[in-house]
């Protein structure tokens, strides 16, 4: 029950259980509405990962200060004291540093790629304070011992925090650590949302019940084992029935700002998550803002920012990155090219028209994985074709050499696309680079992927490659084109990493 500080009303005769003792006078208990429980905290692996990142960042703060004091001074004197104190604070001072910056905050862990910029964002601060205070104080500060220190302890919170969230993804590959999810909205779109969600596990949420504006699925839904639990008036009722952590609120005219609000008030006795999904969903981001017209809140939405310091910091990071890649790999590249021109006839690269930014066509360089005669073979096998889109897609593809099969498997047949990001013709990370084929049968929508330069990896590639339907593939790449930004695009080779180790849907 929920004490109030409002004047109670006469309370009804008999109302007093036996025994029980009698509210105090001029105070009223409101009664918790049926459908919320009392909130237990967190849940044990949610927990157990907030743990986990802070034990992390506290290493990395310990980290940084040691390495930092090895780099500048080697030793223990009596002018290298007082930085071995930093060993000590760091550690507390970064904490606090991630905490001002709000990298602990729910909204911003499991999933996306805010939770790495509130690093970046922490460090830049962090060293910004110490570089005025020290200014501020004369203090005989070591711009060397700070520019290793920090960095490096936003290194490694970086790449902790990345490890800790490939293992919730692990776990939740496994069915493990899901939120469950009550969806409301009309049919149709609750069922495109539960095919979304068992697709994109990483997620963590688990649909466990629906509400429709029908109160029983007619269409869309019995093809789900998602029990419907009656219209939108007993949401609470479908909250407490299946114990549920989430609440998902699709677009529909039935349920507006007001009904919207009183749901809100009605989850939050029990720390129920509310989640609206808005329309914008693959335009919105960091383009969104809310901004009062006399005195409504409006959703804002800018352009997406392709040209600029933007555009050229990224030209530049994928000219460097290039460059720095070719020169470490080139051993390996070597090798693959005598493996390929030793075990089947014919040169070792295979070269092939693509169409880059604007629509502008360009070479692209592969390693060679298939027979030199490949193309006349491949009218033989068309009806084989398991891809649903233009390309032609085959798991077991017989014009596939041998070699073939495992530069293909471990995406090393790639590699020599270094050259073309070198040059210009590509980036690290973008779309997919499509043939001419492809780009002649886009929709309008479509041609949106060519607003930026393909990439050798991208959202594509690191959410299962040849293993995603045609229409995922392209909803990724538009995704990037709308969203992209240098955390998103180190992000993604993170991942790119953890995929050619796991080389599923590499065929």
């Amino acid at each position: 029950m929920v004490e109030t500080d409002q004047t109670a009303s006469p309370a009804a005769p008999g109302a007093r259980a036996s025994g029980a003792e009698a509210p105090e006078q001029g105070r009223v208990y409101a009664v918790v509405p049926p459908g919320t429980r009392p909130y237990s905290g967190p849940p044990a692996w949610q927990r157990k990962y907030f743990v986990g990142i802070i034990a992390s960042d506290i290493a990395a703060g310990l980290l940084g200060a040691g390495l930092a004091f090895l780099a500048r001074f080697g030793h223990l004197d009596p002018h290298s004291r007082v930085y071995a104190l930093a060993l000590i604070a760091l550690p507390a001072v970064w904490i606090g540093a991630l905490g001002l910056s709000r990298a602990f905050e729910k909204r911003y862990l499991f999933v996306g790629t805010e939770e790495y910029q509130r690093i970046v964002h922490a460090a830049v601060a962090l060293t910004a304070a110490v570089a005025i205070v020290s200014y501020g104080l004369e203090l005989p500060t070591s711009r060397v011992f700070v520019l290793i220190a920090i960095p490096t302890a936003a290194a490694v919170s970086i790449t902790a925090r990345f490890a800790w969230r490939k293992w919730l993804h692990a776990m939740r590959r496994g069915g493990r650590c899901m939120k469950r999810v009550v969806l409301v909205g009309h049919e149709s779109s609750v069922a495109a949302l539960i095919v979304q969600l068992r697709r994109e596990h990483y997620h963590g949420l688990k649909v466990v019940a629906a509400c429709l504006p029908t109160e029983r699925s007619q269409g869309a839904l019995l093809d789900f084992d998602t029990r419907v639990r009656g219209s939108f008036d007993r949401i609470d009722e479908a909250v407490a029935a299946e114990r549920a952590d989430t609440v998902i609120v699709l677009s529909c005219p039935e349920i507006d700002g007001q009904a919207l609000r009183r749901l809100a008030w009605r989850l939050e006795r029990s720390e129920v998550d509310l989640i609206v999904a808005s329309a914008l969903v693959d335009v919105a981001g960091d383009r969104t803002t809310v901004r009062p017209v006399d005195g409504l809140p409006m959703l804002h939405l800018d352009h997406a920012r392709l040209t600029g310091v933007r555009r050229v910091a990224k030209d530049a990071v994928d000219r460097v990155g290039a460059a720095a890649l070719l020169l470490a790999l080139s051993p390996l590249l070597l090798g693959a090219a005598l493996l390929i021109r030793c075990t089947s006839p014919g040169p070792a690269l295979f070269k092939q028209e693509r169409i880059g930014k604007d629509g502008h066509p360009f070479t692209i360089w592969k390693f060679r994985t298939m027979h030199v005669d490949a193309e006349r073979r491949l009218a033989a096998i068309a009806h084989l074709n398991e891809g649903d889109g233009v390309l032609f897609k085959m798991k077991d593809d017989p014009r596939i050499t041998g070699v073939g099969k495992y530069l293909r498997r471990f995406s090393i047949d790639e590699f020599p696309q270094l050259v073309n990001v070198l040059r210009g013709d590509m980036s690290l990370v973008g779309p997919r680079p499509p043939l001419a084929v492809e780009v002649a049968a886009y929709e309008s929508d479509m041609r949106r992927r060519l607003a930026v330069k393909p990439g050798m990896t991208g959202l594509w590639q690191v959410s299962g490659r040849s293993d995603l339907p045609w229409e995922e593939a392209v909803r990724l790449d538009l995704r990037y084109v709308e969203h992209w930004n240098l955390t998103l695009d180190f992000v993604i080779l993170l991942r790119t990493v953890a995929a050619i180790l796991r080389p599923s849907g590499a065929y």
